[in-house]
């Protein structure tokens, strides 16, 4: 398959910037992450080998790129995870496991199609996940959005797997308090 950069705008830039508008919430830095992906796919089109489409190869590119923004804004971020917050000295589990029936989870009331109301809660959950420390974003992110295995992600993020299981999990217990105080 050859490549036709000629029509790359046309032909994937939309969807370029939806991928990256999702996974990094910011107009310009998206815009500016696809034009990156564009001049980078342009040096590398002699390694492209055909064995994908144009548009998953230029996905990849541009999913590299994201993560280095990622890794970029957690850089520092060495050290204890984060400050304990103060919902975090309660303890939301039996011993089993499960969760205690005061500190569960609640019925969000998203279990119907419409997409009025699924837009909403789209809306409502960008703005928890703002919310949250760089590093947990990116982890959250790459884990629930982009679907990375676990490795590739403390590999990418620079991060040891019990404190990649630590951040996943006050990312989770932040996000659900968030959307359980702003949603309905």
């Amino acid at each position: 398959m050859l490549l036709n950069p000629h029509q790359w705008v046309s032909s994937h830039a939309d969807y370029l910037y939806a991928y990256a508008i999702t996974r990094i919430n910011d107009d310009e830095l998206a815009k500016d992450l696809v034009q990156e992906t564009f001049l980078a796919a342009l040096q590398k089109t002699g390694s492209f080998e055909g064995k994908s489409s144009e548009r998953t190869w230029l996905t990849a590119i541009l999913k590299n790129k994201i993560i280095d923004v990622y890794r970029k804004k957690s850089s520092g971020l060495k050290g204890p995870v984060a400050k304990e917050s103060e919902e975090e000295s309660v303890d939301f589990f039996h011993d089993d496991g499960h969760w205690k029936s005061e500190h569960g989870p609640k019925e969000f009331g998203i279990e119907d199609k419409d997409h009025l109301v699924s837009r909403e809660f789209e809306e409502i959950l960008k703005k928890c996940m703002q919310k949250l420390p760089v590093l947990w974003k990116a982890v959250f992110t790459m884990k629930h959005i982009d679907e990375e295995p676990t490795d590739t992600i403390c590999t990418e993020l620079k991060v040891t797997a019990s404190n990649f299981w630590v951040i996943i999990h006050r990312a989770k217990l932040n996000l659900r308090a968030c959307l359980q105080k702003n949603w309905i």
